[in-house]
């Protein structure tokens, strides 16, 4: 079942920044974060005002069109970018006023990404690639390899560990960079299209390795997507549209993911 959370218009006729969740402990907070770009002569603003509530474990879906500001509130968590202003609390922490140093330690330590394009390693094997990524925070090269297998079977691809990128499909290429980003145990998981390039029968097996991580393990998960048939994937659907919130569905059940069909 789903109820849908109507914007309240302001004076200027647009929806106020406000999304937040039915219950939890607040792991990310958004208070009316602006984020602008100079463009030249031109100032671009992707985000205006933003006020946003993730709560811990949750599986938070973000929609919009092109330019409304969700791939830059993605890149904001992610520490990828910075806020033109206001306050981006993660876990208690406010990452608006870190230096690069402290965001490159809170990217490497508390996130765990997965982008639209794989970006695997074309000569390295699926657990060379997976290693890769341990190898920044476990220096023991029997636990390293020991940890890549865990995490290739924990995302279904055991059999498939010394195959090299080329050798497989498409979703599975989208599985190991799950596995991969797992490897530093994230805090949270965020996902920019990840079944971008997938057609839906790939992106359902995808989604339900994202699902499984969410509802087994308690991993907070915020995806991002312009395909709205992922939607009831989620615990909630904010809406963006031009940098603020237009409106948020919350769903007392979330659709499983071989449900998910576009």
């Amino acid at each position: 079942m789903t109820t849908t959370e109507a914007p309240v218009q302001t004076q200027e006729g647009t929806p106020p920044a406000q999304a937040q969740p039915p219950t939890g402990k607040a792991q990310v907070e958004f208070q009316q974060v602006t984020k602008t770009y100079q463009m030249g002569e031109v100032q671009v603003h992707a985000l205006r005002g933003l006020d946003l509530t993730v709560r811990q474990g949750e599986f938070l879906v973000i929609v919009g069109p092109s330019g409304s500001g969700k791939t830059t509130t993605l890149n904001l968590i992610g520490g990828l970018d910075s806020p033109s202003s206001g306050r981006l609390v993660v876990a208690g922490q406010d990452i608006a006023g870190y230096d690069e140093k402290a965001l490159t330690a809170y990217r490497r330590d508390q996130i765990g990404f997965i982008f639209q394009f794989f970006n695997l390693l074309p000569t390295l094997t699926a657990a060379e690639n997976v290693e890769f990524a341990l190898e920044l925070v476990e220096k023991d090269g029997h636990e390293v390899h020991r940890r890549a297998l865990d995490l290739l079977d924990r995302v279904g691809l055991a059999e498939r560990a010394d195959h090299f990128p080329s050798q497989l499909s498409g979703g599975e290429q989208q599985r190991v960079a799950i596995a991969r980003a797992l490897a530093k145990d994230p805090l949270i998981l965020l996902a920019d299209e990840p079944t971008g390039n997938l057609d839906y029968r790939m992106g359902q097996k995808v989604l339900r390795v994202m699902q499984d991580l969410n509802q087994h393990e308690g991993r907070t998960v915020i995806l991002v997507t312009h395909n709205t048939a992922i939607g009831p994937l989620g615990n909630r659907v904010v809406h963006l549209h031009d940098g603020q919130v237009a409106g948020v569905d919350v769903h007392e059940q979330q659709a499983d993911a071989e449900e998910i069909v576009w």
